[in-house]
């Protein structure tokens, strides 16, 4: 039960409560920042240090108010402004707590966590949505980014690497709003993949050796499928003697090479002047001798810009794209090449898709909450205008689910050979005869439809 709570029950009203806690909150955290800003912000001592001076600082501050506190209630009060002023406040514990994959704030008075791709609410809140904007601009100043009304959302990460996005007033309409996605500390490798029922044994076998093979491939899924995990463990997979330029709008890549340059993009300052955009890298990446270069997400016109890198000896590039399908994730491609603003035919766009890319891998994340790759399809030459497109993994979905709720199914070898085996062997890469072995698929189920 929270402190104002405990309080209101003990004849106190409600409003009168949660003010005066709130007003003392508020004095003692402001009067921690005065008294210590450029040790918080310079960050000049270790973090234990830091935490006990912060702790001595706030015991004293409490001893001048005149709030009369028992034990137990000023260390809730303690424990909640040093989480402040060192953590990240009222979500500090889900940020630590492995098992919470993603934070969702909606607002001071709501806070959604996921865990095991299930969203469930807690009774953690914020004062109100001061408290909030507070954290948030602390977050993205950490960062060297800004949020106000002129730029009212803004991307960031934590120092751990989680992906941070905050929208604020006059946008968030009972906001600020705050997403935070968590990085793994520890990088999910392709075993676990496997284990996770994400991936099949052979499917994985097959991925190797394509990345090896310096094929182009697409990661392609739904927002949350698990687009940059993946791309991240492909990315295991290039040689260690190689050198690889990655670019991202924020930095969530984990490549475990040596010879790796990550390089992120800007927004404008408050000038409106100095952004760098993901297509500005791309074209400055190729001339950095690359041996691949890996895009965290392609987005807009710098989808043509990668299309000309992998055409012209770039080979066994990679990205992520947003989209639903296979097909979904071409059309794309093919709608953000068109907004590089050249007026390129589209029968022209679609022959450099064509040689460009290889293999698109595609997620869905299921309603029993796992992620799964769905498809893995060969990307084939144009018959007339179209792209021919074949797969050569799929997910059997007709299996159905167990009695938990969770698919039973696997990612399975259609049979079908890609064409690309020749290429393959040409770099030292063979694949063995029974990766391709068909598995019969179930007939569909109507309690395993997509």
């Amino acid at each position: 039960m929270s402190l104002a709570k405990r309080l209101a029950q003990n004849g106190a009203g409600d409003e009168r409560v949660e003010s005066r806690i709130s007003e003392v909150r508020q004095r003692v955290h402001q009067q921690l920042i005065d008294d210590l800003g450029p040790v918080l912000f310079e960050r000049t001592v270790g973090d234990a240090e830091l935490e006990r001076t912060v702790r001595t600082k706030l015991q004293a501050a409490l001893t001048k108010e005149k709030v009369a506190l028992s034990s137990r209630d000023k260390a809730e009060l303690v424990t909640s402004v040093s989480d402040d002023i060192l953590g990240y406040g009222p979500i500090d514990k889900f940020l630590a707590d492995a098992t919470v994959t993603e934070v969702m704030v909606n607002g001071p008075d709501q806070v959604f966590v996921e865990r095991d791709g299930k969203l469930e609410r807690v009774s953690e809140r914020f004062v109100d949505a001061g408290h909030l904007r507070q954290l948030i601009d602390k977050i993205v100043s950490q960062a060297g980014r800004r949020v106000d009304e002129a730029t009212p959302m803004v991307d960031a990460r934590l120092p751990d690497g989680s992906r941070v996005n905050a929208v604020v007033s006059p946008l968030a309409v009972g906001g600020p709003f705050l997403t935070i996605r968590k990085f793994a500390e520890d990088p999910l490798g392709v075993d676990d993949l496997v284990s996770f029922g994400t991936l099949s044994r052979p499917a994985a076998t097959f991925l190797e050796a394509c990345v090896k093979g310096r094929l182009n491939i697409v990661v392609s899924g739904g927002t949350g499928s698990g687009k940059t995990t993946t791309l991240n463990v492909l990315s295991d997979f290039i040689p260690t003697d190689e050198r690889i330029v990655t670019i991202e709008d924020a930095k969530e890549l984990q490549l475990r090479q040596e010879h790796v340059l990550n390089l992120e993009s800007r927004p404008a300052n408050i000038e409106g002047k100095g952004s760098v955009s993901i297509r500005d890298l791309v074209r400055n990446a190729l001339r950095m001798r690359p041996d691949r270069i890996v895009i965290g997400e392609c987005r807009a016109g710098e989808a043509l810009d990668m299309l000309q890198a992998m055409n012209t000896g770039h080979d066994g590039s990679l990205t992520t794209i947003h989209a639903n399908t296979p097909r979904d994730a071409l059309a794309r491609i093919e709608t953000m090449t068109m907004m590089a603003g050249f007026d390129l035919p589209i029968r022209a766009i679609r022959e450099q898709m064509s040689s460009a890319l290889d293999l698109v891998v595609h997620l869905g994340r299921l309603r029993d909450g796992t992620r799964r790759v769905t498809h893995i399809t060969e990307v084939q030459q144009m018959e007339g205008d179209v792209i021919t497109l074949q797969d050569v993994f799929l997910f059997d979905f007709g299996m159905g689910v167990d009695a938990t709720g969770r698919y039973r199914g696997h990612l399975k070898s259609t049979g079908i050979r890609p064409s690309f085996n020749e290429r393959l062997s040409d770099m030292g890469v063979s694949l063995k005869a029974e990766l391709f072995e068909v598995e019969s698929f179930a007939r569909r189920r109507s309690v395993g439809r997509r």
